[in-house]
């Protein structure tokens, strides 16, 4: 059974302010990505695409951790541990634009190279470690 979010974690996820994702690779050495990142109720949904290194540790290994902070206050950290429970295309493009809109005021997300193949990533919390406090 996992943990669930605080109202201030909410509130700091649907803040454009960019998390860093760390996922295992596959000779056991972590990766750190900064991204974006949004959630549905008590879930973490993030973004990437089909070939990419996150996407490849993910599938392979459904651990990883999320941290961010606000800007304003390094010290009201959010760190989660968490399981990926779904890898999916399906609602993936209007996830990313919808991320577009949060983190860049578009519409659309302008970085799409052609052919790109969108992701979006559902993760579970399993433990928070730490949590921004109400101010």
């Amino acid at each position: 059974m996992g943990e669930n979010l605080s109202q201030a974690s909410i509130e700091l996820i649907e803040r454009p302010v960019v998390a860093f994702l760390a996922t295992v690779d596959s000779r056991g050495r972590p990766q750190l990505t900064p991204l974006w990142i949004d959630h549905d109720g008590n879930d973490i949904l993030v973004n990437t695409a089909e070939g990419r290194a996150k996407a490849l540790n993910m599938r392979r290994n459904p651990n990883v951790s999320i941290s961010m902070y606000p800007p304003e206050d390094p010290y009201k950290v959010l760190a989660i541990r968490g399981t990926v429970t779904e890898v999916t295309t399906e609602g993936a493009d209007d996830h990313i634009d919808a991320l577009a809109k949060k983190y860049l005021g578009q519409d659309t997300y302008p970085m799409r190279r052609p052919g790109e193949v969108r992701l979006k990533v559902r993760i579970r919390p399993d433990r928070i470690v730490a949590e921004p406090q109400g101010g």
